[in-house]
């Protein structure tokens, strides 16, 4: 059976004091597995969420249960933001949903070790970023500020590439991936973008 990005609200429960220990274990769990990875123990992440261990069950019955979900939280925060940086200028646009994918991919890291790559879960992400992005690259080049002979997947691959790499620092992070965009801008641009 193919995960969607639909199940997130199927597999929060109706109850909005069920629903609020969900969304509370998924945020402690999100937290822990980026500062301790994907073993990080399940009682402290029950602990950081003020529920008991066995509400941590009850809503995540095996570890991979609770990386899939945050997982999931995670591809779909990234995807929703492609409609929010939508009002913003084409390029503006899209170099702020990069900078949020690349945010995503740090998040990412640590769940991928405990996360089945096999997964329908994990086979979805490169469909939901592939979705969620294209049209903001198209409208960049729509308007000429985008290089017209760049596909999202190219996109997504150098992200990906840069994102990959143990940088010293944020700062130095931050300034290679100016120079893919840099990559990815149009020769001509026109003043308004």
């Amino acid at each position: 059976m193919m995960t969607t990005l639909l199940d997130l609200d199927q597999r929060r429960p109706a109850r909005a004091d069920a629903r609020r220990n969900y969304d509370a274990l998924v945020h402690a769990a999100r937290t822990a597995f980026a500062e301790l990875g994907a073993r990080a123990p399940l009682e402290e992440i029950a602990r950081r969420a003020d529920v008991g261990i066995a509400t941590l069950y009850r809503n995540f019955p095996t570890r991979e249960d609770l990386i899939e979900s945050v997982y999931l939280v995670e591809l779909d925060s990234v995807c929703r933001a492609a409609e929010t940086f939508g009002q913003l200028g084409p390029w503006d646009a899209f170099i702020a949903w990069i900078e949020r994918l690349v945010d995503y991919l740090g998040t990412k890291r640590a769940l991928i070790e405990g996360l089945n790559q096999q997964s329908s879960a994990y086979q979805l992400s490169r469909e939901a970023l592939t979705i969620a992005g294209e049209p903001l690259l198209k409208r960049a080049q729509d308007h000429a500020v985008a290089r017209p002979d760049v596909t999202i997947y190219e996109v997504l691959w150098l992200v990906w590439g840069i994102s990959g790499v143990n940088f010293e620092d944020d700062a130095l992070r931050d300034k290679v991936l100016r120079l893919g965009f840099d990559g990815l801008r149009a020769q001509f641009v026109p003043a308004e973008a």
